[in-house]
């Protein structure tokens, strides 16, 4: 097949149900989460060794989940990090915006 023969499909803007995982939206709530701590922790300067000490996590934890091992981390257990690392978390539930089901995500405002 030559690269104008080469088919695109554009995907769903979420990575694990493109594939069919299941659980895909609370994969990709959980990897946006993530992001957003590992960003905290640099806006911060903080080492991983730092980071791990203000929520009570080891630092071999901490680094397994800033490289995205975060598979064994509930949403939950990950929306108390942000506020352990000095950021208030808001959960807003709202009229969906779309004729398909709700959706589940992450936004950030500002820094920290």
């Amino acid at each position: 097949m030559t690269v104008s023969e080469t088919a695109v499909e554009t995907g769903s803007g979420n990575v694990f149900a493109d594939p069919g995982l299941p659980d895909a939206d609370a994969h990709l709530v959980k990897a946006d989460l993530v992001g957003r701590i590992d960003a905290i922790v640099r806006e911060r300067g903080l080492t991983r060794a730092a980071a791990a000490r203000l929520p009570g996590l080891s630092q071999p934890d901490v680094s397994l989940l800033l490289r995205g091992d975060f598979r064994a981390c509930s949403p939950e257990r990950l929306l108390r990090l942000p506020n352990a690392l000095g950021s208030d978390v808001d959960i807003v539930i709202r009229e969906r915006q779309a004729a398909t089901g709700g959706r589940l995500r992450v936004a950030a405002t500002g820094t920290g």
